[in-house]
């Protein structure tokens, strides 16, 4: 569950949310769960690649991860989406200003 409780998780939230391939992500794991290599398939992108993509989605709690064995003793990484729903208006990002953090160009080369 996505959990927006200051300015900065809003801005996570939207930066996972603003890359066409999270957003194909979402919209193939809203119809069921996928394992890594299925996921790239159909995708069409590197497990590598997508690993990134899946990492920012998953700071923000909008998918999931779990490991499972198949039958053939293989290590299956699979990804399961988290329904969401926020509502984003000018009362929230009033809310919420204050508690955003500002970082120099130094600092956030450093993150």
């Amino acid at each position: 569950m996505i959990h927006i409780n200051s300015g900065d998780n809003l801005l996570k939230v939207l930066e996972a949310c603003s890359n066409p391939h999270r957003l194909m992500i979402i919209a193939v794991l809203s119809k069921e769960r996928k394992y890594v290599s299925q996921l790239a398939r159909e995708l069409g992108i590197s497990r590598p690649l997508l690993y990134l993509h899946l990492q920012k989605l998953e700071e923000v709690e909008i998918v999931s991860s779990t490991m499972e064995i198949s039958e053939s003793g293989k290590a299956m990484k699979y990804y399961s989406l988290h329904s969401f729903q926020f509502e984003m208006n000018e009362q929230l990002i009033y809310k919420l200003s204050s508690t955003l953090i500002f970082k120099s160009k130094k600092e956030k080369e450093r993150d």
